[in-house]
């Protein structure tokens, strides 16, 4: 059923090729062998083919194959063609699980390292990710001569993250996007650093002359070889605030005191935000869970798939690479396969075992 359902949703993604004439393979055969074969660790077109021509026989039970499998070279023109945008939209919907609502949004972009070419320079993409559920809900290419402040707003229209806490690193603390954060009914907690030169020395400069600082949590973490504490403080009584009446929704300014110890040296961190949030255990937990996306989205993406050394350079293949990689992120991660294995090894698995790939799907 499930598969089912994904057949109906790639059959509403634009078909790039000419329509005139005699097509020998439907776009939802290309599409769904690629799906699979990327779960299955596919890291290039000919993988593609080569999946495609050892599973035939268990593709032909859902899928109509009358002239065989695609060639590398089918794939390819497909894949420089196809609207990463349909393509997204339908992944992602038919994972079905963008509910946000209670959840931290986090919000970042990842170069394509990979992707470069003498046309166009490395892609870079800003994604929206659900820490909790471990899932994409959209992403938006950065034009050339741009930069993630112009992406972001974009994105956000693009996204439904109303009921949840968006978090976005300094480039994105920006009063036109905590704006659009509020209208989006959301909250947003926003890493201030010098790029909001005078609002970060007056929040600064609160803070160190603060005696009593009434709301606090302090977490602390052993393992790996090192010690680290991080305190959590928010301040909602903010009147003083020069700048407070531009920033739409801003409720307090909050502020984490990192201390590690590692290898008997002691490294110290100060980091100030901006938030809508007004209860300190809120922050502490959104601010711990904003490293979500690098941890576990873009590091994986680079070490699980090979993204930064993947050379699909032309047109938009590299970034329908990355929305299919995304989508199979989460099917990999969250299944249970009977024993306690690394997304790799389940990759591996599934590549063998068409038991594995078929629980992985469904």
């Amino acid at each position: 059923m499930k598969i089912q359902k994904l057949i109906e949703k790639t059959e509403k993604i634009t078909d790039p090729r000419r329509q005139y004439g005699y097509l020998q393979h439907k776009l939802v055969t290309i599409v769904v062998i690629a799906f699979c074969a990327i779960i299955c660790g596919a890291k290039d077109y000919e993988d593609i083919e080569t999946f495609g021509k050892t599973r035939k026989n268990w593709l032909t039970k859902f899928l109509e194959l009358p002239k065989d499998i695609p060639s590398k070279d089918t794939f390819r023109r497909v894949f420089e063609r196809l609207n990463p945008i349909e393509v997204s939209n339908c992944l992602y919907s038919w994972l079905d699980n963008r509910d946000c609502k209670g959840k931290t949004v986090n919000i970042d972009g990842k170069t394509i390292c990979g992707s470069k070419n003498t046309i166009h320079k490395a892609y870079h993409v800003v994604s929206a990710w659900v820490s909790e559920n471990q899932i994409t809900l959209g992403e938006i290419t950065v034009e050339e001569k741009s930069n993630e402040i112009t992406a972001i707003p974009k994105l956000l229209d693009l996204v439904d993250v109303s009921g949840a806490t968006v978090t976005i690193d300094a480039m994105g603390c920006q009063i036109d996007i905590a704006q659009k954060i509020v209208e989006k009914d959301a909250d947003y907690c926003l890493v201030l650093k010098g790029n909001q030169k005078s609002l970060h020395d007056e929040v600064e400069v609160y803070f160190e002359n603060l005696q009593v600082k009434q709301q606090s949590v302090v977490v602390k973490d052993r393992g790996h070889g090192r010690i680290e504490c991080r305190e959590y403080f928010l301040e909602t009584d903010i009147d003083w605030l020069t700048k407070k009446a531009d920033w739409v929704g801003l409720a307090g300014v909050g502020m984490v005191k990192s201390s590690v110890w590692e290898k008997n040296v002691l490294r110290e961190e100060t980091r100030y935000f901006v938030t809508s949030l007004v209860d300190v255990e809120k922050f502490a937990d959104v601010v711990r869970k904003h490293w979500s996306i690098e941890n576990h989205l873009h590091c994986r993406l680079d070490v699980v798939f090979g993204e930064d050394s993947a050379r699909m350079r032309k047109d938009s293949s590299p970034l329908n690479w990355n929305v299919m990689r995304k989508a199979a992120l989460p099917l990999l991660r969250n299944v249970d396969v009977g024993e306690k294995n690394s997304i790799k090894r389940k990759m591996f698995m599934a590549a063998l075992d068409v038991a594995i790939l078929e629980k992985i799907l469904f």
